[in-house]
This record gives C-alpha cells, structure tokens and sequence, in this order.
C-alpha cells in the first residue's frame, strides 16, 4: 500500500511538514507493515510555500533583510540549483509588525526586503525566481522591491525617499543606476490567486489595506500616491508601466504583484499549479493508491483554488483517490463529492471544542491517520483496497 500525504499547513496549529508527519505515524500504526507514506507537504502560494520548497529537494537559504519598518530580519528562502522560491511574508509580511497593524504602519510598510531577497537569489546564481506572495505588510505598489534591487526614489529636492506607500505621494524621479542588471536575465513567476489590479475602488488600497491597518482616509491616501508612482515609474520606464497597473493581480501583495509585472515582467500563476508543478506531484502520484490531502478549515474558500482541491484535480486525473483531512469542514456532502473527495474526516469529529483542536491537533491527527490506516488494512485484507 503506498500513501501520498499532501497536505496544507493548519493555519495557526501545524506547518504542512508537521501535517504530514502525524498523519503518516498515525496510518502505521493503523496498518502495520506493509504501508508506504510519501510526504509532499504543499501550499498555494502564500505562507508554507518555502515548506513545500524545502520538503521537494530545494536547500533552505536564510539571509537578514529589511524588515517592513527597517529593522533588520532573518527570512529564508529555497534554493535548488539555478531556481529560488521567495516567500514574501518571511522579509515583509504581517508577522513581523511588533505590535500588529495600525494606521501608521499600513502607510510606512516597505516591501524593500523581498527585493533584496531576489538579490540574494541572484547572487546564488539562480535564473528562475518564483514569488510566492500573501500575508504583507505594505501597500507600497512593490516601490520597495525595486529599492531592494538597487532603485532610488528622489523627490523634487533630490532628497531620498524613505519607505512606504504614504512616501510615494513625493516622488519625483526614479534612478535606475545601480539597478541590479541581472534581472533582465531572469525569469520571475508571480504565485498568486489574487485578480485586483492596483488602483481604484478593486484595488490594493481599497481591498487589502484596511486588513494592514489602513482607515479610510488612509486608503484615499494612499490610492492618490501609488497613482502618482505610476505616473512616474511609466515616465521612466514606458507607457507599459501604466497598463500593468489595471493588469489582473498587480493589486497582489500591497501591489508588489503590480511591480512584478510592471518591471520584472513575471508571468502569473495561480499560487497552487505554481507549487505542485516544482513539487512534482503528478509525477509522484504514479502508483499511488490513495492520496490524503487538507488544510485547517475546508470551506467555501477552499473550493475556489486553495490546496486541497489543486491536489484533488492531480489525483483525478491519475486515477487515484482522494480523502481529506482538515480541523473542520463547512461543506456539504454534495460539495465534497463534487470536489473529488472520497470521504473527509475533521479534527471536530474527535473533539468537539475548536480551541483544543488546534492546540491538539498533532495527536489528534495522528487519531486520525490511525482510523485511516484500519480501514486501508481491512480494504487490503478484503482486496478492495482500490476501491477507497
């Protein structure tokens, strides 16, 4: 019997690898020897996306950057020969706000740090770049990525500009000098499921910023400089720098999928095809005979893109079936089949309190995997075990 786990991290309770690894000590224990578990921990673009890297052969890389206030932090990254996956939020997400979002840091928040994690990408010698993107703390219409990378933002003084979307409001010329040449070398995927361009009512500010601490004087504020920043960066670079702000997912990020698209020329992709492609799921699927995928809570979101249901759609179209595993689920059955899932078993349905299931949620997976296994056992025993 041979098992791919591949699943999600339970937001708030377990990385994927962590995920992985109780399910897989809890299915054999259920089934004894004779049960084969492959772990392919996943994500679709976001948090856990270096996770996926590292547990498909990448090496885990760690330089200091610039934080999104400017205070200097570690952020890892994977590197597997001339290829880097960068996962934003370890250089300028959320997280690493001290003392959490506020109307001062939505405005100040840089994304200078992710760009100089492509610069440490570049030094390794890596020509394929994949940008995970999500949970950021900036609206700064990725003006810190090329800052990162060597741009200088002046304002009709000459003055350098400090960080932040807010800042932008004075910019007056962008030199390009010491901009980092090797980026015309090289090739940039954008992961990302988000589809708002940068400005207006759909936009960056509008949508993402209040999440980031932005109230609504802050979002005006922030919409008219990031506007302003276009005009200049098209001023400098070509009118294309103008059209990629209505682009589908230049709004990604704070806007750093705009500058992805505008000066990096990054092709997007959706966040979990990005991810299952260097993973090499379909190609570790074959002979397979189930596959067990899941996230913390499988819902309506879920449906749209999210993990479980990419893995799902690689395992159809291999022939092999899928159960999911998650903390809860708000889906009907009906839902569930449609989405390929064989059955769905949930950490709710060993404990009922939600708080002691992402505090427990290692035990009580591998109670899970436990079940799973007694069942694949008894189905082996029976020679039904393809008929899961």
């Amino acid at each position: 019997m041979r098992v791919v786990i591949a699943p999600d991290k339970f937001k708030g309770s377990l990385s994927a690898p962590d995920v992985a690894e109780h399910l897989a000590t809890g299915l054999q224990a259920g089934f004894g020897h004779g049960i084969e578990a492959t772990r392919i921990p996943v994500a679709d673009g976001g948090e856990g996306t270096i996770d996926a890297a590292i547990g498909s052969g990448f090496t885990r890389r760690t330089t200091t950057v610039t934080g999104p206030l400017g205070d200097p932090v570690k952020a890892d990254f994977a590197v597997r020969d001339q290829e880097a996956v960068i996962e934003m939020a370890a250089a300028s997400g959320l997280a690493l706000l001290p003392g959490g979002p506020t109307s001062e840091t939505a405005k100040a928040a840089t994304s200078i740090g992710t760009g100089e994690l492509i610069r440490a990408a570049l030094d390794l010698g890596c020509r394929k770049i994949i940008l995970g993107v999500g949970g950021s703390a900036n609206t700064d219409a990725g003006a810190g990525v090329l800052q990162g990378l060597g741009a200088v933002f002046l304002d009709k003084d000459g003055n350098e500009l400090p960080g932040g979307g807010a800042a932008l409001a004075d910019i007056d010329t962008i030199d390009f000098s010491n901009f980092d040449v090797r980026v015309e070398a090289t090739e940039f995927v954008l992961a990302s499921d988000v589809d708002n361009p940068l400005l207006g009512a759909s936009g960056a500010p509008a949508i993402f910023g209040p999440q980031k601490g932005a109230t609504p004087d802050d979002v005006t504020e922030l919409d008219a400089a990031l506007n302003h920043f276009v005009d200049v960066l098209a001023a400098a670079t070509g009118q294309q720098a103008r059209s990629a702000a209505k682009a589908p997912g230049a709004g990604a990020a704070g806007g750093v999928g705009y500058i992805a698209i505008a000066a990096l020329k990054a092709e997007r992709r959706p966040g979990i095809d990005v991810v299952l492609e260097f993973t090499e799921l379909e190609e570790r699927l074959k002979g397979a005979d189930l596959v067990i995928t899941g996230e913390g809570s499988l819902d309506e979101q879920s449906l749209l893109g999210k993990t479980p249901m990419g893995v799902s759609r690689a395992a159809q179209r291999n022939g092999v079936p899928v159960i999911a595993v998650c903390g809860r689920s708000t889906l009907s059955r009906e839902q569930l089949t449609d989405a390929g899932f064989h059955t769905v078993h949930a950490l709710t349905d060993l404990e009922k309190d939600v708080q002691k299931c992402i505090a427990e949620a290692g035990p009580l997976l591998e109670q899970l995997g436990r079940h799973i296994g007694v069942y694949l056992a008894e189905r082996t025993e029976n020679k039904e075990y393809l008929n899961v």
